[in-house]
């Protein structure tokens, strides 16, 4: 797959440290139509105590409201931690042209644990997905772990 900017990762890990500093799983996602970002999210499950405020889940509704549909058709998804199940399916739902992740979650991402939901025939919608190398993004998550094993 081409196309695609590390400026748009970077802006993502941007967020995920910004989760860090407020005490959240570091996570960040940003949402790109055009080659402009639209949305920002990261996660806000602790401070908002919701367990569907994932970054993706943030970065949908935001990029939602921005274009005034839940449509997301010819969108990027770009977020630093493979997206879990239900970020994967709610990419699905929103119509996600495209989901672009820099770092693996063997215990909870969706590709991980065998549930490729975006390759499913028996789905309406169909959308690549690209694992892209950026160690900061895998870094920034073993190191709040580690803080938080140590706290």
């Amino acid at each position: 797959m081409t196309n695609f900017n590390m400026g748009w990762m970077k802006e993502a890990l941007f967020l995920a440290e910004k989760a860090a500093a407020e005490g959240e799983v570091p996570v960040g996602a940003i949402i790109v139509k055009d080659g402009n970002i639209i949305s920002r999210g990261y996660n806000k499950r602790e401070g908002l105590q919701n367990p569907l405020a994932h970054a993706e889940i943030i970065a949908i509704q935001e990029a939602s409201k921005a274009l005034g549909s839940w449509r997301l058709v010819d969108c990027i998804l770009v977020v630093t931690l493979e997206p879990c199940l239900m970020c994967l399916a709610a990419s699905q739902q929103a119509r996600i042209g495209r989901v672009v992740y820099a770092a693996v979650d063997k215990k909870g991402g969706a590709f991980s644990l065998g549930y490729p939901l975006n390759e499913d025939l028996k789905t309406n919608h169909r959308f690549p997905v690209q694992k892209i190398e950026m160690a900061e993004c895998g870094q920034i998550l073993t190191e709040f772990f580690a803080r938080r094993r140590t706290d």
